[in-house]
């Protein structure tokens, strides 16, 4: 667990050394601001003191920011060899990928950490139903579990990082939006398999201030097996090579 907590430093240090991280928080507090406050479907026009706004820009925005932190995760550390280095350290490829899925996600926790006041100012304008919102923080963050295993996976099987921003976004398409989608077409037992699949039924129940075991083991698992994926590659590729 100690080798975890180091590599998860190392990789948490290296957003900020570059722009990586600096970048991210402008435009996610940008983008989920204006939308939130300014735009749409904000906090004014629904005359009620709710978070459900920033919950529905932050579902999207996050969607697409992550697979542009995972994308350079294993696929630069392929590429340059480094990979090897790390691994001639007695440091095993769960131990590696643990380290950058954990640091990804204490990132994105930062961005939403940089939220608060967005709580505390409609807290103070109106009856804001903290329950929902802490619940709608948690969704997110389950949400970007998701999302970034699935993109640790698709940096582990390519060196180019742009080929791995795309096979993450592709594959996130399908839990973000297609299934959604497929559900309505379908009825049935299709349709409820589809509609399990969807990653806005999930999100939504837990924004919503419900926490059910369903969702929960929703996003767990599929958190697990894009960990579990990502190792297979590593190892497969270190047997290969």
């Amino acid at each position: 667990m100690n080798t975890i907590w180091i590599l998860t430093k190392r990789e948490f240090r290296s957003f900020f050394d570059s722009l990586i991280a600096y970048i991210l928080l402008v435009l996610f507090l940008g983008i989920s601001g204006f939308f939130t406050w300014l735009f749409g479907s904000d906090v004014f026009l629904v005359g009620q003191a709710s978070l459900g706004a920033f919950f529905s820009i932050a579902y999207w925005t996050l969607f697409f920011f992550i697979p542009a932190l995972t994308m350079r995760l294993l696929a630069e550390e392929i590429r340059s060899g480094t990979i090897e280095l790390l691994l001639t350290r007695a440091i095993t490829d769960r131990q590696i990928i643990m380290g950058k899925f954990l640091s990804t996600l204490m990132l994105i926790l930062v961005a939403l950490v940089f939220t608060i006041p967005y709580v505390i100012t409609i807290a103070s304008i109106g009856n804001l139903d903290i329950g929902a919102v802490l619940c709608g923080y948690l969704g997110l963050l389950l949400m970007s579990g998701t999302y970034i295993s699935i993109g640790i996976w698709a940096s582990s099987i390519t060196r180019n990082q742009i080929v791995a921003y795309l096979i993450s976004l592709f594959a996130g398409l399908f839990f973000h939006l297609i299934f959604d989608m497929l559900s309505s077409s379908f009825t049935g037992l299709f349709g409820q398999v589809f509609n399990f699949l969807s990653m806005r039924t999930h999100f939504d129940s837990i924004s919503r201030g419900v926490l059910d075991s369903g969702d929960l083991i929703y996003f767990l698992s599929i958190i697990v097996l894009g960990i579990f994926l990502s190792e297979i590659s590593l190892a497969k590729r270190n047997f290969t090579s």
